[in-house]
C-alpha cells in the first residue's frame, strides 16, 4: 500500500487534517478492513498493474466548500483502488456521473473522475462518504455504519463554511439526520427521503436529497444527468 494518502495533494486546515488523519489509520471494523485488504491483494484483472489503497477513504475537495456531498461508500476498485472518493470507477461509473453534473454547476473542473493524478478540483464542494471503507456488496452493516459515524461527524465539523448537505442516497439521508441530531436539532415529524427534497431547520445546514449516482439508478433512468444537475442547481442557490 502507498504510504501517504493519495488523495492529500494540498495543505489542509489543522481539524481537516487531523479528521483525515483519523480516517486514513482507522482499524475499528475488522470485516472492512479485512475485505478492502483482500480486494487490494487480488485486485480486477484491468487494474493488476496498480497499487491498491485499501484503506479507509476520508473525503476531499474545497476546503471552504458551502456545499458538502454525502455518500454511501467507497467502491472495491473504485474508491478503494485510488483512495478518492468518487473515484476511479470506470468509464460512466457514478464518480463520472457525479462530476459531469457538478462541472454543469460550475463546481469541478473536469467531467470525470479517473485517479488521484487527473487533474480534477472542486469548487465551492467538498465530498464525504458515509462509510469510509468498501463493504462487501456495497451494504455495510448497522454496526459499521454506526461505528463510522464518528469518523463523518468529525470531517463535517472541520467544515465551518458548510450551508448545504446534499445527501446521495436514503443512507446518507438518515446519516445527514444523525449529524444534526448530535448538535442537538431534530426535526418534529422525521424527514421522509425524496429525490429532489429540500429540508431545512433553523441554525442547520438546508438538507437537499437525491437518488444516488449508482449504476443500478443511472443505467436504469431512476436517476437522469437532468435530474441530478437540478440537485446541484438547488445546492447552489441554497447555498
Amino acid at each position: 500500500m502507498p504510504d501517504v494518502a493519495p488523495a492529500a495533494t494540498a495543505q489542509l486546515p489543522p481539524a481537516l487534517a487531523a479528521a483525515r488523519e483519523a480516517i486514513i489509520t482507522c482499524e475499528r471494523c475488522p470485516r472492512l478492513r479485512t475485505y478492502c485488504q483482500r480486494i487490494g491483494r487480488e485486485k480486477r484483472a484491468a487494474y493488476r498493474d496498480d497499487t491498491y489503497w485499501a484503506r479507509p477513504v476520508p473525503g476531499f475537495g474545497d476546503p471552504n466548500a458551502r456545499i458538502v456531498l454525502v455518500g454511501l461508500a467507497p467502491a472495491a476498485h473504485g474508491a478503494n483502488r485510488t483512495g478518492r472518493i468518487f473515484t476511479g470507477d470506470g468509464n460512466g461509473g457514478s464518480g463520472d456521473f457525479l462530476m459531469t453534473a457538478l462541472y454543469a454547476n460550475g463546481l469541478s473542473n473536469l467531467l470525470h473522475s479517473r485517479s488521484i493524478d487527473d487533474g480534477l478540483t472542486l469548487h465551492d464542494t467538498w465530498v464525504v462518504s458515509a462509510v469510509r471503507c468498501a463493504p462487501p456488496d456495497n451494504k455495510p452493516t448497522p454496526q459499521e455504519i454506526h461505528t463510522c459515524h464518528a469518523h463523518l461527524h468529525a470531517e463535517l465539523d472541520a467544515l465551518p463554511n458548510a450551508r448545504v448537505y446534499v445527501a446521495l442516497g436514503r443512507l446518507a439521508f438518515d446519516a445527514c439526520w444523525r449529524i444534526l441530531a448530535d448538535r442537538g436539532i431534530r426535526a418534529a415529524r422525521r424527514p421522509v427521503f425524496e429525490h429532489g427534497g429540500v429540508y431545512r431547520l433553523p441554525g442547520a445546514p438546508a438538507v437537499v436529497a437525491s437518488y444516488h449516482p449508482s449504476r443500478q439508478n443511472t443505467h436504469t433512468g431512476r436517476l437522469t444527468p437532468a435530474m441530478l444537475r437540478a440537485v446541484f442547481r438547488r445546492a447552489k442557490a441554497l447555498a
